[in-house]
């Protein structure tokens, strides 16, 4: 997963919204979201490393991870961090900072959103910070939480005007924000620890190019009932939208015995 957004109570109906792109290179294989036999939760599986970068459990906790690039960039081999989602969702704790902290040597840096869906945290490892999220429209994406990226300042902007727009909330405005491919400028380009050409490529929401791209886009929204609903869309290379999915999160764990 390489950014988020998440607008908490600013919208009526629906006081949690949650975009969010998973961005990686094309070769590496990849099952699509759908429900784990072991351990039961709904997400996508990264098959060349069995964890995933987004899941919820039936009880409705949620996780999510982004990588935190920081120089220096190191190559040294550790653990998986798509490990770090499976650990929170089987978890029964909401807050896992502590936890967390004590593992962080064993991963490269990241963000990790979790928690209830009443209630989301995000760690921080290089800083070794937990926050809260409060009321409004936040984003994450390879550094800290809320930072001032063009894509991350774009995407807010986006999200909240998408809300503010419209009583009823609109899937398909969702998942055309997550598909915008505008570019930063070079001069307002972060500077993460990769070559230029990485830097302004990375530097759209959606990212499209023959070895690396956004790989799928998944929109999650409760609305005041307490009903949540998740949309799952995967695309080709070229960036082109090949498969959709919906998922009602009261019904979708119904086929599989939860203990």
């Amino acid at each position: 997963m390489c950014i988020l957004f998440i607008a908490i109570e600013q919208h009526p109906k629906y006081p949690l919204i949650i975009c969010a792109n998973r961005d990686e290179f094309h070769q590496r294989p990849t099952e699509a979201m759908h429900v784990w036999q072991q351990p039961i939760i709904l997400a996508g599986k990264d098959l060349q490393a069995g964890g995933t970068w987004l899941g919820l459990s039936p009880k409705g906790k949620f996780a999510a991870l982004t990588n935190f690039r920081k120089l220096p960039l190191s190559e040294e081999a550790k653990k998986s961090r798509g490990d770090l989602v499976l650990q929170v969702l089987a978890s029964t704790e909401n807050n896992l900072s502590d936890e967390l902290s004590k593992q962080t040597n064993q991963y490269h840096g990241f963000n990790l959103i979790h928690g209830s869906l009443n209630q989301l945290y995000c760690y921080d490892s290089v800083n070794n910070q937990c926050h809260q999220l409060s009321k409004g429209v936040h984003s994450i994406c390879n550094g800290a939480l809320d930072d001032i990226w063009p894509k991350m300042a774009r995407g807010e902007k986006l999200l909240s005007d998408t809300i503010h727009l419209q009583e009823d909330l609109s899937i398909d405005r969702l998942f055309d924000l997550m598909t915008n491919d505008k570019q930063a400028l070079p001069n307002l380009l972060p500077e993460t620890g990769l070559s230029e050409e990485w830097e302004q490529l990375l530097s759209a929401i959606f990212i499209v190019s023959p070895t690396y791209g956004t790989r799928s886009t998944t929109i999650i929204t409760k609305n005041i009932e307490g009903n949540v609903e998740v949309y799952d869309r995967t695309y080709a290379p070229s960036g082109e939208f090949v498969a959709e999915q919906k998922f009602t999160l009261a019904t979708v764990f119904d086929s599989v015995v939860l203990v």
